[in-house]
């Protein structure tokens, strides 16, 4: 099995009901899955911003049913976006849904990566991929981007005590294989990517919204929910 066939089959079978299985497990938080989403792309455009960096376009890897697509157009602004998959039917819903001249929706085997990319992006799909077949994932990936392109790699914390018991209430989450920071860090620079920061999101439940303005200061801190880590492919 190739990376690009992990949890084919199981996301084939939940493409219909992801958004809403998604939602029963991560409801303890108070949230559903967009106010995460929304979260990670302010997150990635606020550090963007400190780069003085403007991407136009976006490679979405694992972008299952195009969901999160508005919400990078609205907070990141590009021109274009791609999204890839694993799950044909989830590549079908993204393209009825979200498909327009802007964005395009395709399983992993009809997109040619060509280094013309400036941004990639993933959220929760490494632990899908077995650790034998992650470094041909990152390097799909590194292949896609153009020199110098950035890399928004976004996972769940497997040191989070809520972030184990979340992905425990979820389906297509249950057998998954998490991945660490320090260890996505190792494959990442193993790939050639130069890290360029490592932060730590989504601390506090909606019951605690109120403290939610510390979070940025905590950032730092592997106490969140999920981590992202930025890197750059060599100019």
């Amino acid at each position: 099995m190739s990376s690009h066939d992990c949890g084919n089959e199981l996301f084939d079978e939940y493409a219909e009901d992801y958004d809403s299985a998604l939602n029963r497990g991560i409801s303890v938080s108070g949230e559903d899955k967009d106010y995460f989403a929304r979260g990670r792309l302010a997150w990635l455009a606020a550090c963007l911003d400190q780069l003085g960096v403007r991407p136009r376009s976006f490679l979405d890897y694992g972008c299952g049913t195009g969901s999160a697509s508005p919400f990078i157009f609205r907070i990141l602004k590009v021109d274009s976006l791609i999204g890839v998959d694993a799950s044909i039917k989830s590549v079908e819903i993204a393209s009825t849904n979200h498909g327009s001249e802007r964005s395009l929706f395709v399983p992993f085997d009809k997109y040619q990566p060509a280094e013309d990319v400036d941004i990639a992006f993933c959220n929760g799909v490494f632990h899908h991929i077995l650790p034998e077949e992650r470094s041909t994932a990152v390097n799909y990936i590194y292949t896609s981007l153009r020199p110098g392109g950035l890399f928004a790699f976004w996972e769940n914390n497997p040191w989070n005590v809520g972030t184990r018991y979340v992905m425990k209430r979820i389906p297509f989450d249950r057998d998954a294989i998490t991945i660490s920071m320090p260890e996505a860090k190792r494959m990442l620079r193993k790939s050639k990517f130069m890290i360029l920061r490592t932060d730590f999101l989504f601390i506090f439940p909606r019951v605690l919204e109120r403290l939610r303005i510390l979070e940025p200061s905590l950032s730092r801190l592997p106490i969140g929910a999920q981590y992202q880590i930025l890197c750059q492919k060599a100019r």
